[in-house]
């Protein structure tokens, strides 16, 4: 019975702990793009259908 309850605890708390550090990552890497679209500039702007930047005529 104690073993029981030592071992559902122990499950348990890994299981927090796991999803803590998943969660810490990925929000870690989605704040790292974030930074890393900012710095660069969004590829999103002025993109083509194939992905490459075009040049925009002022």
């Amino acid at each position: 019975m104690v073993r029981t309850k030592a071992l559902l605890i122990a499950i348990a708390t890994i299981l927090a702990v796991g999803s803590a550090g998943i969660w810490f990552l990925i929000s870690e890497k989605q704040e790292a793009q974030e930074r890393r679209a900012k710095f660069f500039g969004s590829s999103k702007e002025y993109t083509t259908s194939g992905g490459e930047k075009m040049k925009v005529e002022w």
